[in-house]
């Protein structure tokens, strides 16, 4: 049985970091009570994580680490272990954004999840019905912000987003979670790399109508679009499917405000809540 409901390819991550801490446990000659007692963890949590049938935290394998003298091998594997407890589709897109040198969202519904704080997001995962359990909603959020990684470094993609008016004025998450989520996008915004663009509710034509979208133009040179709604996600890669995403979004951004007139639209509304 996978951990946590894990796919195949989260299981197997997690039974080769299990076997490599293993490995170097015998190595040192120390049983897994003791080893568990050395980094203040039970018997049955080392060997949980021994089988690869739990997920180790952080501080597990620093200690781990620390405690056999792998020199740093163990914890190296924490990248490796918080990719694991994503689902298959946040890793797979978190993987496309990383090889993004250009990437474009439109948003209809909600701020799209580069852009969340965290408690936006969190408030986000609990609405939904039927109701997530508290550890799926932390992998969810935990996932949404690691996500956000793309945003920063040297090799940043350039990045546009188109938000629906309406999503700027929900208060989702109640007047506080709101006010930051608006300080957010203006901090976001003010990127160099990053332009934010305010669909207005009262465009009377409008490209978008059939929902949102996003768009990655990889290091390969191709584009893949991407759709996620109501849970479903779903890669886009043929040609003749990207190229009409890639018209629409360009109309889209023609209708919208411009990213000066958006930040404008934003600090206004954030001056009104």
């Amino acid at each position: 049985m996978n951990p946590h409901g894990a796919d195949d390819e989260s299981a197997a991550v997690l039974k080769a970091v299990g076997r490599q801490i293993k490995a170097w446990r015998e190595r040192a000659g120390l049983r897994q009570s003791e080893l568990g007692a050395a980094i203040g963890y039970g018997e049955e949590q080392v060997s949980s994580v021994e089988r690869g049938r739990r997920v180790p935290k952080p501080e597990f394998l620093d200690k781990a680490d620390e405690v056999l003298e792998a020199g740093g091998i163990i914890a190296a594997m924490k990248r490796d272990v918080a990719e694991a407890r994503y689902p298959k589709k946040v890793r797979d897109l978190a993987r496309l954004e990383a090889e993004a040198v250009e990437l474009g969202a439109y948003e209809s519904h909600n701020v799209h999840g580069l852009l969340q704080t965290e408690e936006h997001a969190r408030a986000l995962f609990r609405m939904r019905r039927p109701v997530l359990s508290d550890e799926v909603v932390e992998q969810g959020v935990m996932a949404r912000l690691a996500r956000q990684a793309v945003l920063g470094g040297s090799l940043a993609p350039i990045v546009s987003f188109v938000q629906e008016e309406a999503t700027l004025r929900r208060p989702l998450g109640g007047r506080t979670v709101w006010r930051r989520q608006l300080e957010r996008l203006l901090e976001v915004g003010g990127l160099r790399h990053v332009e934010i663009q305010v669909m207005p509710t009262d465009r009377a034509d409008h490209a978008g109508m059939a929902g949102p979208f996003q768009l990655l133009k990889l290091t390969s040179g191709a584009t893949v679009g991407h759709v996620d709604v109501q849970r479903f996600s779903r890669l886009v890669s043929h040609p003749q499917d990207v190229q009409p995403l890639e018209i629409q979004y360009g109309i889209i951004r023609a209708q919208a405000l411009t990213p000066h007139e958006s930040l404008t639209f934003i600090e206004k509304l954030l001056g009104e809540t």
